[in-house]
């Protein structure tokens, strides 16, 4: 197969896909209520001949868009497209939803009788600021990744490099229940739920010095009281807790929980916890799919960077890559140093620039799925590569 047809073929389609990123940047859609940038997804899919359920997986904006070719492998694209809550896409998910339906469009349009499946999979949701966030892990509840051999998306970035870490993260809520009184005429008689929250941030900040480097413990209090005048009966902390590792998570958890049980039992009110979010695990960047990107993005002529994409943020695809092989590739759309989450990041995705790295993220992936399709014995390094990383993770 000519790569070069898949990459016309992208090229063909790049006004429109510019044009639904832009839309989606002017109107963006926090998780769970993407459903109009849903819909702009699933009908260009469906214009191009794939076969799209939505709903999907039990999430109203999410959806699974197939094309069978012929008998062979079968690869999973994913797109997300939820934005965050007053900066609107500062996280790119605009550039990622249109790139991993452009690569799969490029895919069908130039190679309809390609040897295998290309399925793209609308995973809502990846930002954690709503309830029931982790589209990717529904998805994955769902089985819907039963016979998927590998899974790949790309991320926009101020650099294109290989996916590297990402931390396991638990999103949580914690409610503190007090009883009202006067503040001034009797707050003998009141029990002060803010003060339970402020005492179980003074715990977190305590905890910090003695658990490791890598951990981030982050929230904020969502609700502090009514009014000055009224002893605050309920205080609610929305947060995250992230770790390099997955266990380790689980224990620093325990460990905040116990700050908030202190911060109780010190002002006599009672709390409660709630998981707000699917439990994101840590990413396991497949190698040598990370190098097959590597090798498709040099062929295109654009530069990447030596190292490897680190941070102590966290995704669901890090779920996804602990079921089968999986890559988290950057894409430059700035050359700005610019910061996530942060309005600078969405401006610049409707730039030439970001146009830009929205093609070269679409046919980054589309070569790279090519090549998976292509070569039998390539992907069974791949999959050889996984299940022995699988089986050093459970030995650990």
């Amino acid at each position: 197969m000519d790569k070069q047809l898949i990459y016309n073929a992208i090229d063909a389609k790049m006004s429109r896909l510019c044009e639904i990123s832009d839309w989606m940047y002017h109107n963006p859609e926090i998780g769970h209520q993407e459903r109009e940038a849903a819909k702009l997804l699933t009908a260009e899919l469906t214009q191009h001949g794939f076969t799209v359920e939505a709903p999907f997986a039990g999430m109203e904006t999410g959806f699974k868009a197939a094309h069978k070719g012929g008998d062979g492998p079968t690869i999973a694209i994913f797109a997300e497209y939820d934005a965050l809550p007053g900066i609107g896409h500062g996280c790119g998910h605009n550039i990622i939803g249109c790139a991993a339906i452009g690569a799969a469009i490029g895919l069908k349009d130039a190679w309809p009788d390609m040897p295998g499946t290309v399925i793209v999979f609308g995973a809502p949701a990846e930002e954690g600021a709503v309830d029931n966030a982790g589209g990717k892990v529904f998805i994955l509840e769902h089985g819907a990744l039963n016979g998927v051999d590998a899974a790949l998306m790309i991320h926009p970035s101020i650099r294109n490099a290989l996916g590297g870490s990402s931390n396991a993260r638990e999103a949580m809520e914690i409610t503190f229940k007090g009883k009202t009184a006067h503040a001034a005429g009797a707050p003998h008689e009141g029990i002060n739920a803010l003060d339970a929250a402020i005492q179980t941030f003074n715990g977190f900040n305590a905890l910090r010095q003695h658990v490791k480097p890598d951990v981030r413990i982050h929230g904020i209090i969502q609700e502090g009281g009514l009014a000055p005048n009224i002893v605050p009966e309920r205080a609610v902390i929305r947060m995250y807790v992230r770790a390099n590792q997955a266990d380790y998570l689980a224990e620093v958890v325990e460990k905040v929980k116990n700050c908030a049980r202190a911060g109780a039992l010190a002002t006599g009110a009672t709390v409660e916890f709630r998981q707000t979010a699917k439990t994101y695990k840590d990413m396991v960047n497949n190698p040598t799919m990370n190098a097959l990107f590597k090798a498709n993005i040099l062929a295109l002529g654009e530069p990447m960077s030596d190292s490897v994409g680190a941070g102590a943020g966290s995704t669901d695809m890090a779920n996804v890559s602990h079921e089968v092989p999986s890559i988290h590739p950057y894409i430059a759309i700035s050359s700005k140093k610019i910061s996530g989450h942060h309005v600078d990041f969405a401006d610049a995705s409707v730039t030439d620039e970001g146009h830009h790295g929205l093609a070269v993220g679409a046919k980054s992936i589309a070569g790279t799925v090519a090549d998976l399709l292509l070569s039998p014995s390539l992907l069974h390094e791949i999959k050889e590569e996984f299940s022995k990383h699988r089986a050093l993770s459970t030995e650990h």
